[in-house]
């Protein structure tokens, strides 16, 4: 018999730096990031670095597959100026 299939669902943070490349990463696991020169092809590598890291860290596996859900709720980004001396 097969095992039933989960998905599994995890929010991505995608930042741009100065160079152009988008970088993504899903905080909910650790050491969970890549980078690329287009969004499609980011979306690509951080599910194939998600696979890797949840085959490589059985807890947090487990931890993922017990609560399928995305656990991080992101409400805001801001830009803050500060004056500093």
């Amino acid at each position: 018999m097969k095992k039933p299939i989960k998905i599994l669902q995890f929010k991505m943070l995608i930042e741009q730096d100065e160079d152009g490349l988008y970088v993504g990463s899903v905080p909910e696991l650790q050491g969970c990031y890549t980078q690329a020169k287009t969004l499609k092809e980011l979306r690509t590598r951080i599910k194939e670095v998600i696979k890797l890291v949840l085959e490589s860290d059985k807890e947090a596996k487990q931890t993922k597959l017990k609560s399928p859900k995305a656990s991080t709720n992101y409400f805001a980004i801001e830009n803050l100026n500060i004056q500093y001396a």
